[in-house]
């Protein structure tokens, strides 16, 4: 039976095709996670995790994990030959001084002036800001893997309802529908997912979109 990938799979897929050969990459907690096990083998890519590492992969095999050695969520990792590990207070000093090139980050929310939420839900119990504050400020580029819908509706939003998590607007939106740049004049269309319409993302969407002049045609 042929594979059908799933909504997460389909977002860490294509995150990963925004990677590039040499870059430093954190990935937070949950979907980003995802996006190591499908790199392509020819691009390299140091993948940082706030908890003190650079240079992790996924877990080489069974019965090799260690407590010690764990991504962002606290799942198992392995570490490729020169990896460095350090103390959260470094982690966080490469972090806030512009040493990474992305981090991918999931979201509740992103609206139209680009603004992500991510750390907070009124009246819910999560695990709090954490790292997200430096995680959207520092890194050159900001992409956000995140569902494009949840069971309450559209996460691409006119306005966050929710706390947002930075100022600075993120770079990139990619969900299992639709791959989406926050611009200085609004939200920008600029690739669909294989066997999506622009109407499927638009009916989708709270926020307003613009079409980005190669999908024009498909509108």
């Amino acid at each position: 039976m042929k594979h059908r990938p799933n909504a997460k799979e389909v977002i860490a897929r294509r995150v990963a095709q925004e990677l590039r050969d040499g870059d430093c990459v954190n990935l937070g907690i949950g979907l980003p996670t995802m996006v190591a096990a499908y790199m392509s083998p020819s691009v390299r890519v140091h993948f940082h995790s706030e908890n003190g590492i650079m240079g992790m992969s996924p877990l080489p095999g069974e019965g090799l994990d260690d407590p010690c050695l764990t991504d962002a969520g606290g799942r198992p990792i392995g570490a490729l030959p020169g990896a460095s590990a350090f103390d959260s207070a470094f982690s966080f000093g490469l972090i806030r001084g512009g040493h990474l090139d992305v981090t991918v980050l999931g979201g509740l929310e992103v609206d139209e002036a680009g603004h992500l939420a991510n750390w907070m839900v009124p009246g819910r119990m999560v695990p709090g800001m954490g790292g997200a504050m430096d995680l959207v400020t520092g890194p050159r580029r900001v992409i956000v893997a995140m569902t494009h819908r949840s069971p309450s509706g559209s996460k691409l939003v006119k306005r966050c309802s929710l706390p947002i998590t930075s100022l600075r607007r993120v770079d990139l939106v990619v969900t299992e529908l639709a791959v989406i740049e926050p611009t200085a004049t609004g939200l920008v269309l600029k690739e669909t997912a294989p066997g999506v319409t622009v109407r499927d993302v638009f009916e989708a969407t709270e926020a307003a979109l613009k079409i980005a002049p190669g999908l024009e045609r498909a509108a």
